[in-house]
């Protein structure tokens, strides 16, 4: 299984007889513990099977209008029982949910949020940014919205889009027919079609919002998505970090994006986020909550500058080389495909900006060259 969240270098065959390496702590499976993780705020933990990950923290405020809840993991039916299964063990039901706070656009964090809305009425807070594939696959489609089309016609429109080329050449990945085929069961639907979800109170850099009996500050991080939310709470230094920062991986930086630079955009949010003054405890979307927000912050930060000089030292053997190529360099046998290419291409186009590499364009596939002189 590819592990997107894995940035260390390519590494000779693991010995079978050696012990096998402890999960990092977002790959732990999710538990049904209810926790208080700091005041009127619980932590719920939902099953997932996804590269890298084993679980996605549902957070639940209460209120004296109900309860509010973070993330509320994957579409279809087994999800949305672990849901409901985890707000009964909290002392709730779906009727109590008055908003649904989504962090940003990839399914383990949206995918239960329509349910939860048509099921109860639930307002769906998200970054004014917030937009789902779907909303990509619109724009590349004649018609205005995807949903004025049949299911089968919203299928043909994922698969036109998934068989155009990446930004660099390369081959897209995406959501299978069965997964599509789940979502489109367990939510509402229109005529017969997928309605992609719709926030009722999209947030912009700096406006509040009054959850689990005091106001939340939006906080915009872009950099893992273009439309990623944090919420920070400066009554008791709480802050929502969903996969911005995580405490032990590294979170993916998608050069997929149409907006440039994605990494000069993650460091800035990284930046903004460390400067963040008494925070006593961050609570992110994979793993426990954590301290030394700052601290992690800036290693992250690091982290990626590291990376950005592993590509400069890899520009004098590969003196024209495509994502791929760089890609090798970067990433795990185990982690190569779509995902590695995508940050891969992230961090040579942040290079690119910086006037450290030159793109063309050979038969399709992008090719970068160091401008450093030997």
């Amino acid at each position: 299984m590819n592990d997107p969240h894995d940035h260390s270098h390519p590494q000779p065959l693991a010995d079978p007889e050696a012990p096998t390496r402890p999960p990092k702590q977002e790959q732990e499976r999710a538990t049904t513990d209810v926790t208080e993780v700091a005041p009127g705020v619980l932590r719920t933990q939902l099953p997932i099977e996804m590269p890298g990950l084993g679980h996605v923290n549902c957070y639940v405020m209460e209120d004296e209008r109900g309860i509010a809840v973070v993330d509320p993991g994957l579409p279809g039916a087994g999800p949305w029982n672990d849901l409901v299964d985890r707000l009964g063990r909290a002392g709730y039901r779906v009727s109590d949910v008055h908003t649904v706070v989504v962090t940003h656009s990839h399914p383990d964090h949206f995918g239960g949020a329509q349910r939860l809305r048509y099921e109860s009425g639930a307002d769906i807070v998200t970054h004014e940014a917030f937009r789902t594939l779907f909303d990509y696959i619109a724009d590349n489609e004649d018609s205005e919205s995807l949903a004025l089309n049949t299911f089968d016609e919203q299928l043909d429109a994922v698969e036109r889009f998934l068989s155009r080329p990446t930004p660099w050449g390369g081959r897209r990945a995406g959501p299978t027919r069965e997964s599509l085929e789940r979502m489109h069961d367990d939510q509402p639907v229109a005529g017969g079609s997928f309605e992609p979800l719709r926030p009722t109170v999209p947030l912009v850099e700096g406006q509040t919002i009054r959850l689990a009996r005091r106001e939340w500050v939006a906080m915009y991080t872009p950099g893992h998505t273009f439309d990623h939310l944090c919420l920070y709470d400066p009554e008791y230094g709480v802050v929502f970090t969903g996969d911005h920062v995580l405490p032990s991986i590294t979170p993916h930086i998608s050069g997929s994006a149409t907006h440039a630079d994605p990494l000069a955009q993650y460091f800035g949010s990284l930046r903004r986020m460390a400067g963040i003054a008494d925070v006593s405890v961050a609570l992110p979307a994979h793993g426990h909550p954590f301290t030394g927000l700052q601290e992690r912050a800036d290693h992250i930060i690091e982290h990626h500058h590291e990376r950005l000089d592993i590509i400069r030292a890899a520009s004098a053997e590969l003196p024209n080389g495509t994502v791929n190529d760089f890609m090798r360099v970067l990433f795990r046998e185990r982690s190569w495909g779509e995902m590695a290419e995508s940050e891969t291409y992230a961090h040579l186009e942040h290079l690119r900006e910086l006037g450290d590499f030159t793109l063309t364009f050979e038969a399709g596939l992008a090719r970068y060259s160091s401008n450093a002189r030997s």
